[in-house]
Formats: C-alpha cells, sequence, structure tokens
C-alpha cells in the first residue's frame, strides 16, 4: 500500500509561470527607470534565461546569469545591477503568489494519511506559500546537482523521507520529469493535467487527475 506522496511544485501546487511573469514584468519596468530607452519585453527576458539553460548552481545563480545577458545584449553590461534585478525579481515574484485553489485543503487532508514531500527542479520555497508545515521533506534538485528526470534524485527523496519506493507515488504536471522518471525508480507516478493536454505516446500514468481533489478517489488504484 502507498504511504507517501511526493508532489511537484511548480504548475502543480502553484502557477509559477504567472508569478514569473508577472515579477520579470515589474523587474523590466524597474530597468525602464533607470534607463528609460532600452527596449525589451517579458518574453525577451524569458528567451534570456531560457539561453542560459541549466548551468550548475542555485537558481538564483542562474537567474543572475540571465539578468547578465539580457544586460549585455542591451549594452549595459553592469553586474551590480543585474545584481539589484535579481533581488527586485525574487522580491517581486514571491509578493504574490499564486497557489492553485484546492491545493491547501487537499494537503492538508491528504496528511491524515500519507507522508507528504515536495521534490522539485524549482526554488518555490514552501513556507513562503504556508505550505511548509505539511511536509515531511522537501528535496530541491539544486541542492544535490542533479534534476528530474534523473532517477539519483528520486533514490534521494525516497531516502530523505524514509520510504521504501513501492511505497511512494509522485504527482506532477510533467509526463516526463513526474511520472515517467518516477516509474522509472519503482514509484508510481500520477499525472495532474490541468489543462486537458494529450498525453504524450512514450508516457502510461498510472491515474490521471485534473484536480488534486481527484487524487484521493485513484490513490487505491495505484496501491
Amino acid at each position: 500500500m502507498l504511504n507517501t506522496l511526493f508532489f511537484d511544485g511548480d504548475q502543480t501546487l502553484w502557477d509559477f509561470d504567472a508569478m514569473m511573469r508577472r515579477a520579470l514584468g515589474a523587474t523590466l519596468e524597474e530597468l525602464r527607470a533607470r534607463y528609460p530607452e532600452v527596449a525589451i519585453d517579458v518574453d525577451a527576458a524569458v528567451a534570456d534565461r531560457q539561453a542560459v539553460g541549466e548551468l550548475r548552481g542555485s537558481m538564483e545563480q542562474l537567474r543572475y546569469a540571465a539578468f547578465q545577458r539580457t544586460l549585455r545584449r542591451l549594452g549595459i553590461p553592469d553586474n551590480g545591477l543585474a545584481a539589484h534585478l535579481t533581488d527586485f525579481y525574487l522580491e517581486q515574484r514571491f509578493s504574490a503568489l499564486d497557489l492553485y485553489p484546492e491545493v491547501l485543503d487537499s494537503l492538508t487532508a491528504l496528511r491524515t494519511t500519507y507522508k507528504l514531500g515536495l521534490l522539485s527542479n524549482g526554488n518555490s520555497y514552501p513556507d513562503r506559500f504556508g505550505l511548509g508545515r505539511l511536509f515531511d521533506a522537501v528535496v530541491f534538485a539544486q541542492d544535490h546537482d542533479v534534476a528530474k528526470p534523473d532517477r539519483r534524485l528520486f533514490d534521494i527523496a525516497a531516502g530523505t523521507i524514509g520510504a521504501t519506493a513501492d511505497r511512494i507515488a509522485m504527482i506532477g504536471d510533467s509526463p516526463e520529469n513526474d511520472v515517467t522518471a518516477a516509474q522509472r525508480a519503482g514509484w508510481r507516478g500520477i499525472w495532474l493535467n490541468r489543462d486537458a493536454r494529450t498525453c504524450p505516446p512514450d508516457c502510461t500514468p498510472d491515474a490521471e487527475i485534473a484536480s488534486l481533489t481527484e487524487l484521493p478517489a485513484v490513490l487505491g488504484q495505484c496501491s
């Protein structure tokens, strides 16, 4: 029987994309306050972050590298300003949190039966969402120099929470990172498909849900 549930964070428990784009927009306004002539929009800033890739280091360091790239591209190679924009962005990002509406009640109810964990490639800390008390383990890829879908991160998470692979289910929005990768580690993989997407042909979730409110009903099928 399952006794442990790990959840992805971004786009599973909270709407990271909305938070990120809102914070980037505010940060670009901060940049324009200093350099009114610069021409850049949120999509261009997102592209700069994607171009930086997944270098070694924390997500904060990657965001700093992205702002360095943006400033160089705009002809403003100023590392001090990049550091300021990074701090400003992080403050804005966590100032208004887009937790999906059913998350708090669902996790609170599930905690009465299961051990709960957070397993994320991001850096959205659950304490900032008022969820820290609900998790028995919080595992971030950036703290272990390995990221989903690498099986090693799932093994680290299982050891951190003290559960065997056959008793863990992973719930997340990514078919590759949260379903197939979890199954390769011996876990169950439950796909949270909020947007009615088509499942990739190489992915077979143990269950599919559109909201965490559906999770209790399907957990028995995954045991």
